[in-house]
């Protein structure tokens, strides 16, 4: 069986602890290479998931030939570049959410893409769940009438302040690392660009944004509410909730999760519960696009797509006073 064989360019948390075990579940991907800015951290990770190589340097595994697909945890300041250097050198590349840092950074990316001859896909995971396209599924057959309004939220708990995403110079804040969550889920389940954004935040004396609000408004009466942030206490905040004109669905599913996932349809009163059995989602999103290289698959989060959510995004910020 062919497999394409992957590279991870950085060492990050989320590839750690997230992304590569998905990987090592793709049925269509290799371990191939891990590079980090220190060799002992890359040669760590190739002992502990069986990459075959491991490299100092990011140019290093860029420039390795046999490389043909490339993974990008980095930080957010610096996905645009390293994406771009990936896929210049004809590598195709699934790069972590938020893809890029403005609509005009995101559409480089895709230029550049095409540009070579190469697939880009944000990673935003959890839209390759089978729970996320059960919902979505209820909704364009009419189940709860026509929606009229949308909640979703994500709120962590308060992180240390070292850490990367506190940072402005990194564009870190509660909007780019989870609020791109609601705003991908709104726009999935709405399918279409609001006419009119506001937003409001509550910023560190960093000017990092810890709790952001947003209402995105469509002249159809629709409305969606987004929350995040990173700062609770402790524990974390997921909310989503759709409301129509002939009843509402609700779900406790975090982001990401998988497992059983239950739904709950609300209609005249009575309740009906559904269940989606849902796979690792870094495995999902591994798999589809590495069959985008092997047989032509269209990616699943689209350029389209992209580029909206980061138009939406832009204009979050900018409300708020980023």
């Amino acid at each position: 069986m062919r497999k394409i064989r992957w590279g991870v360019l950085g060492t990050a948390d989320i590839a750690r602890g997230q992304t590569i075990p998905g990987m090592q579940q793709a049925e269509h991907c290799e371990l191939y290479a891990i590079a980090g800015r220190k060799n002992e951290k890359a040669r760590a990770y190739q002992e502990t998931f069986g990459f075959r190589k491991a490299y100092g340097s990011y140019d290093e595994l860029l420039a390795d030939p046999e490389v043909e697909a490339v993974y990008i945890p980095l930080p957010n300041d610096i996905h645009c570049e390293w994406t771009v250097k990936a896929l210049k050198a004809k590598k195709h590349v699934l790069c972590e959410k938020p893809l890029a840092v403005s609509e005009a950074q995101a559409a480089e990316m895709f230029r550049a893409a095409e540009e070579n001859g190469v697939f880009l896909m944000e990673a935003f995971a959890y839209l390759h769940s089978p729970f996320v396209q059960a919902v979505k599924a209820e909704l364009d057959a009419g189940v709860i009438g026509e929606v009229r309004y949308l909640e979703s939220a994500f709120i962590t708990g308060r992180r240390p302040d070292t850490d990367i995403r506190l940072r402005r110079e990194t564009y870190g804040g509660s909007q780019y690392d989870l609020g791109c969550y609601c705003v991908s889920m709104a726009l999935w389940m709405l399918g279409k660009e609001p006419d009119r954004v506001m937003a409001a935040a509550h910023f560190s004396e960093k000017k990092i944004d810890l709790f952001t609000s947003a209402l995105l408004v469509y002249d159809s009466g629709v409305i969606a509410s987004l929350d995040c942030g990173m700062a609770l206490p402790e524990g974390r905040l997921d909310r989503f909730r759709i409301h129509g004109t002939l009843g509402e669905i609700v779900s406790p599913v975090e982001f990401n999760q998988c497992g059983e996932i239950p739904y709950t349809i609300i209609r005249n009163g009575a309740r009906e519960t559904k269940t989606v059995t849902a796979p690792n989602n870094y495995a999902l999103e591994t798999e589809q696009l590495s069959r985008c290289v092997l047989d032509g698959e269209k990616p699943h989060v689209s350029k389209e797509f992209s580029l909206l959510v980061a138009r939406v995004t832009d204009r979050i910020l900018q409300a708020a006073g980023y």
